[in-house]
């Protein structure tokens, strides 16, 4: 005998249970839980849709200004902010590149202890674990991007550091790059850009 599907549910562990035999409260929160999420899914696509527009409408923009100026508006990464006339409104458009390192940071790193090993005998050890802390792997397991290439910042002439720095250089890897658009306003032309909060948790 077949049995008519709405009179059952499928609880966590993936067995069906008659509705007869579910609480109401659990019922009132199955049936608030799903149409919460009906609404969430409507959103994001709304959102999706918006930001997809949001994009071609700025390219439009820029393929407008090319025509006009023979140049496209942004830096070289493609990072740019548009405002408007009262300088109240404003839409900012960044690249983040995720980056990684290749096995050429093993030989700069064995550069770099070389180095300190030369500069730090009968001197201060501070300046090695000022380097070394560069290549230090965080809590989650992860080289600190920021403070090996922050490395290629300090002025040291020495053949081995340079040789050090041009490895980190070739190390470099950009895995993937990722924009963001972001609107922020104020109330006056002197006043703070407050960011438009488009995150659900954040309105």
């Amino acid at each position: 005998m077949s049995h008519n599907p709405d009179d059952y549910m499928k609880d966590s562990a993936g067995r069906l249970v008659p509705r007869a035999n579910v609480k109401p409260e659990d019922l009132l929160q199955d049936e608030l839980v799903k149409k919460l999420f009906e609404r969430a899914r409507a959103i994001r696509e709304l959102m999706r849709q918006f930001r997809e527009d949001a994009d071609s409408d700025i390219r439009a923009f820029l393929d407008l200004l090319a025509e006009q100026y023979g140049a496209k508006k942004g830096g070289a990464k493609g990072n740019l902010t548009l405002s408007t006339y009262d300088g109240c409104e404003r839409v900012t458009i960044a690249i983040s590149d995720t980056i990684t390192f290749g096995p050429e940071l093993q030989i700069a790193k064995e550069l770099v202890d070389s180095c300190l090993t030369r500069w730090t005998e009968g001197g201060n050890a501070n300046i090695r674990a000022v380097v070394t802390d560069a290549f230090d792997v965080g809590k989650e397991g992860k080289l600190n991007v920021s403070k090996i290439l922050g490395l290629r910042r300090l002025s040291i002439d020495d053949e081995e550091w340079k040789r050090a720095m041009q490895a980190i250089t070739d190390a470099v890897k950009v895995n993937a790059s990722r924009s963001y658009i972001r609107f922020h306003e104020r109330t006056s032309p002197d006043g703070a850009f407050i960011q438009v909060p488009l995150d659900i948790a954040k309105a």
